[in-house]
Formats: C-alpha cells, sequence, structure tokens
C-alpha cells in the first residue's frame, strides 16, 4: 500500500514542543497501536482487501524482499537538551515507530530516527521522550492515513 510524509505534535504542560516528521515506506504493516488492527500493508492478493500479515508471514518462512524499505523520522523540540539526551530522544521516538510498524528495523530495512533539540525551554529527558514516542506514532499514522493511490497501488486517501 502507499504511504508517504506525516507530521504531529504536541506541546507539553510547561510549553515545550514536541514534534516527529517522518517518511514511510516500510517492509512491515502499519498498525493503529489504539486498537492492534492494521491499518495498511500487504495484502493477502493485488485484489483482496484482506491484509496478508507480514509479521505472521515472515514467521512462517516468507522471506522479506530485499532492500528499497525505509522508515526516516526526526524528532525536534525547543526543550534544551545536550548531545548525549539528544541522542537519547532519538531511540524514544523511535518507540513510536515501533507502535506502529510490525515488523521493523528488519536487515533489509534503513529504519532509523533523529533528533534535534533547538530550545531553551526546560524539561526532563523523559517528559520529552514520552511525548516524542506518542508523536511519531502519530505521524506514521497520518503518513498512512493521507496516501492517495497512484500508480495502481492503492492509499487509504484514495
Amino acid at each position: 500500500m502507499k504511504s508517504g510524509l506525516g507530521s504531529a505534535s504536541l506541546t507539553l504542560g510547561s510549553g515545550v514542543v514536541v514534534a516527529a516528521l517522518v517518511a514511510v515506506n516500510s517492509l512491515g504493516d502499519v498498525i493503529d497501536p489504539s486498537n492492534g488492527q492494521i491499518v495498511a500493508g500487504a495484502r493477502k492478493s493485488p485484489t483482496s482487501r484482506e491484509f496478508a500479515n507480514s509479521a505472521a508471514m515472515m514467521r512462517h518462512g516468507l522471506k522479506a524482499p530485499a532492500g528499497g524499505n525505509t522508515v526516516i523520522g526526526i524528532i525536534a523540540t525547543n526543550a534544551r537538551l545536550d548531545r548525549v539526551q539528544t541522542n537519547k530522544l532519538a531511540a524514544l521516538g523511535s518507540i513510536g515507530v515501533v507502535r506502529t510498524i510490525s515488523p521493523v528495523n528488519t536487515m533489509v530495512d534503513g529504519d532509523i530516527t533523529f533528533a534535534i533539540s533547538l530550545g531553551k525551554e526546560k524539561a526532563t529527558v523523559d517528559e520529552v521522550g514520552v511525548a516524542a514516542a506518542e508523536a511519531m506514532a502519530m505521524a506514521v499514522l497520518r503518513a498512512v492515513r493521507a496516501a492517495k493511490t497512484a500508480g495502481g497501488v492503492p492509499g487509504l486517501a484514495g
């Protein structure tokens, strides 16, 4: 199925903003973490509307296609973080990708999340990290829900 670019942001009570931007071209299926349902992914056949469940297929011996798939995202915040904290923020933001894509981070994926800190607002890495994971999950879902059908590949936005 088609996917694309998604974004989302959250504002903490302290005024700290945490934003996510992600380009989704995943090998795995995109799953809505609120209900565990696959919302986009490989279909059982080109004419089927039923999802194949890529993780289950791989558990049963189907090999993943080589290359061409990646989910690349960035978390940006106006919180004041040092280099080590910003690296941790990237790791925490990637949890949003893990919540929404299965399988993820396979040997044939290029999945990665970066982070930048551009501000002077005060917040702990944990506060910002929780928001980063949530924002990234929202951004992944938006990327597939906004994708339009193109070249015969179906998209959720028609």
